[in-house]
């Protein structure tokens, strides 16, 4: 008896269901055909799964007609034409272009009123009304970024003209007193050193708050190859202190590269090797101080022996310093001391500016009898300046510089045989790297050094040639007054740990002793290959004169590999 009653109800629900789950169609329309041209080019949601979401858009609606300068537009209450339609009727009525705001310059300067409008008047400014809300928010931020984070801007006395402009006056609520840093406290990488947050980071204690500028020096940090940012900086406001948390990570800095060499001799016919070794330290006294060293020794008998200090923000003020020691000796030839001295000042993260002076002092090994004429005891005293630019890439392992850019002049005398003779150099090196997408780019290096004097000694020239110059050459085979070179290689990056590239290089140079000048080209290919022990690179280039034919026995091949730890 009772199972009809139960069927009956459940097929009435059934319909009810559907019934309350039926989408709505919501039309907004104008007095007229030129109010439903402005109502069609405001976008709105036409289809609802409800009565409230309806009702939400159509009160969405009218803030947008309010923002658009139609502020005395009238809305009716939706009318529901059918199960399925909603109306909406609306009068627009006139449209208001412009806005004038009111303000005094002692709570709001001009000059960040000068961000928002170029209609400024004594005692406003006018802006389009569109723009009220933007402009609002960036005045709101600049008052933010001058040490009020929680003041808000509000519209008052708001006054409707005859014309197609409106009058408000611009107040500054829940005004609070400038907010300095009271603290800063670094998590994760406790031992940051303290100059670089003042000096390098910029962020100094009893300085205005800057939210967006903390942000922007955080950053910075992944400038840094010791340390990197973990996550966004964090502020604990307290009813009289400000406290900003950075997050900081020490990274592994420090690297070992060495490579092996080797290829033919054109006269014996035998197999030379050449190699190098390159030990790099940073920050490990968390002081944020480099030591480098290298050492190499080439086919050519020559030894070099380079070690390289670097002491950023001593005694914590904003200056550095750099300190090198350069031996070469040239099999029983000559040998070579060279002191370098520079102190430096670190613009902001990537630039820096150098001067300094450097001490070169050069010894003739050889006997009176078998003495080279060219090569003499000589001294010499250098002043320099310089500037470097570096741009890091830390999210690539293989390539963590795509940037550098380092420029040297200096001026001095030579002095030999009681005779002091005027001289200039100047070094220039500077690269970049291309990226054209994730797997493809092109590495471009411009290299060049030139000394220029009345006479010039074979002990003084500079030598070049090799992996770190123009490859497909012996390492600092080649001596020269001036030169320039171009390093090219296309770069394919089969993933994250392993690429292949092309080697197109180009020189030019001249030796004012024997009067050469020549031009070099270098051909081969590439690898680089990030294993366990580091990053494995191997080059095969080869090398030739502009008027000699290649040769596969003038072919060099460079093994070297980076060790990180």
């Amino acid at each position: 008896m009772h199972r009809i009653p139960k069927l009956l109800l459940t097929i009435l629900s059934l319909f009810s269901i559907d019934a309350t789950s039926q989408t709505l169609n919501l039309t907004i329309t104008g007095k007229d055909s030129l109010e439903n041209k402005v109502i069609d080019s405001i976008k709105y949601i036409k289809k609802h799964k409800d009565y409230e979401s309806a009702s939400k858009e159509v009160v969405t609606f009218k803030t947008k007609l309010n923002t658009l300068g139609y502020i005395e537009s009238n809305i009716s209450p939706i009318n529901r034409i059918n199960d399925s339609s909603l109306l909406v009727s609306i009068n627009l009525n006139r449209k208001f272009k412009y806005i004038n705001i009111y303000y005094s310059d002692s709570i709001i300067p001009t000059k960040t009123i000068q961000l928002v409008s170029n209609k400024i008047f004594d005692s406003y400014f006018t802006i389009p009304i569109q723009d009220t809300e933007k402009a609002l928010n960036t005045i709101n931020l600049k008052l933010s970024e001058l040490g009020d984070p929680f003041s808000t801007l509000k519209l008052s006395n708001i006054k409707i003209k005859n014309n197609n402009e409106i009058d408000a006056t611009l107040v500054l609520s829940d005004k609070i007193t400038t907010r300095n840093i009271d603290k800063v406290i670094i998590k994760g990488y406790e031992k940051f050193p303290k100059s670089f947050l003042k000096y390098y980071l910029k962020i100094k204690e009893s300085s205005i708050f800057n939210l967006s500028e903390i942000k922007k020096q955080a950053n910075t940090l992944n400038e840094l190859p010791f340390a990197n940012q973990i996550k966004d900086p964090e502020i604990l406001f307290s009813k009289d202190s400000t406290t900003i948390y950075l997050f900081i990570s020490k990274n592994k800095s420090n690297n070992f590269d060495g490579f092996i060499g080797f290829g033919s001799n054109e006269e014996s016919n035998k197999i030379e090797f050449s190699g190098y070794l390159n030990l790099e330290l940073n920050n490990n006294l968390n002081y944020g101080e480099s030591f480098r060293l290298i050492y190499k020794s080439d086919e050519n008998e020559q030894k070099t022996f380079n070690v390289n200090i670097n002491l950023p923000y001593l005694f914590g003020t904003p200056l550095g310093a750099e300190l090198e020691l350069g031996l070469l000796k040239r099999d029983s030839s000559f040998s070579t001391a060279n002191q370098n001295a520079k102190l430096f000042y670190q613009l902001n993260p990537r630039n820096k500016v150098f001067a300094g002076i450097r001490s070169i002092q050069s010894n003739n090994l050889l006997d009176s009898i078998y003495s080279d004429p060219l090569i003499k005891d000589y001294s010499t005293l250098f002043y320099n300046v310089r500037y470097q630019y570096k741009k890091r890439q830390k999210e690539s392992v293989l390539f963590n510089t795509s940037s550098l850019l380092d420029f040297q002049v200096e001026t001095g005398s030579r002095d030999y045989e009681n005779t002091s003779t005027k001289q200039y150099q100047y070094y220039f090196d500077a690269f970049h790297i291309f990226n054209l997408n994730l797997k493809n780019s092109i590495f471009l290096r411009v290299n060049s050094y030139g000394l220029f004097s009345d006479t010039y000694l074979e002990n003084e020239l500079i030598r070049f040639g090799g992996i770190n110059s123009i490859r497909g050459f012996e390492e600092n085979s080649l001596s020269a007054t001036l030169y320039g070179l171009i390093n090219t290689e296309y770069r394919y990056m089969f993933n994250n740990s392993i690429y292949v590239h092309t080697i197109i290089d180009a020189a030019y140079f001249e030796n004012k002793i024997t009067e050469q000048k020549e031009k070099l080209y270098g051909f081969g290919f590439g690898f680089g290959l990030i294993t366990k022990a580091g990053l494995l690179k191997f080059n095969f280039a080869n090398g030739k004169t502009e008027n000699q034919s290649f040769k596969f026995s003038n072919s060099q091949v460079h093994l070297s590999l980076t060790a990180f730890f």
